[in-house]
């Protein structure tokens, strides 16, 4: 791949800022049985961006490419629909083995890595859910497109929501004794994948939607949930 993005990037730079705006936090919502930590699945990190996209006529395309023998390529493409122009990025990871189960759980792994760098998700790496350790094949080499953030590790356990409010802030504890009283919901809070905590609307929200609203919570329509922010205002 010679060339990461068209030669005029204006309009799409603006429609990619609004979609920026609108991202939804990428929840942590799988296990990790070898590292007893939680990570945000595939799902997850597009649920917090696949609404944005379509919202703001941004066609993200994923697709495998030729590489070294024993690596995966992958593509992460993100073009204007309306202007043509497009940013591109080429991601190459190690195969744990050459079969069609090692392609299909490196594809996994390198489609969300590759999607929140292009994209400013925070997202976390080499100790997750899909992918399993192969010192011999050694990490991921990334090409990311200018300004791409930098991938972290994970590290960090989601805890439940016993345990996340016994362990809150004093700031955390204060919002939460702030929410309204509304029948038949509850809330939760749960870890977002930028580690930021969420408070989760539950329950029949479907009839309390404009207290939600009012409150500061947002509805996220691919996940069929209301959320906000603990420490927002």
């Amino acid at each position: 791949m010679d060339t990461f993005c068209s030669e005029e990037i204006g309009k799409l730079a603006q429609a990619l800022l609004k979609v920026q705006r609108q991202l939804q936090p990428a929840l942590k919502d799988a296990d990790n049985p070898f590292t007893k930590s939680r990570y945000a699945t595939l799902n997850s990190v597009m649920d917090s961006c696949r609404q944005a996209l379509l919202d703001n006529g941004i066609w993200l395309c994923q697709y495998p490419v030729p590489v070294e023998s024993g690596c995966l390529g992958l593509v992460t493409k993100l073009t204007h629909a309306e202007s043509g122009q497009w940013q591109a990025s080429l991601a190459v990871v190690p195969l744990p083995r050459a079969d069609p189960q090692g392609v299909g759980i490196s594809m996994t792994y390198i489609r969300r890595y590759a999607l929140s760098a292009m994209l400013g998700i925070v997202t976390e790496e080499d100790t997750d859910g899909e992918f399993p350790k192969n010192r011999q094949n050694g990490a991921i080499r990334t090409k990311r497109a200018a300004n791409a953030p930098q991938i972290k590790k994970d590290a960090s356990d989601i805890k439940t929501p016993t345990d996340k409010i016994s362990g809150a802030s004093n700031r955390t504890s204060e919002g939460l004794a702030k929410l309204p009283k509304l029948d038949g919901v509850s809330f939760k809070i749960v870890e977002a994948q930028d580690g930021r905590e969420c408070i989760l609307a539950t329950g029949n929200t479907a009839a309390q939607k404009n207290a939600l609203s009012a409150a500061g919570f947002h509805w996220n329509a691919q996940r069929k949930i209301w959320w906000k922010y603990a420490d927002a205002s």
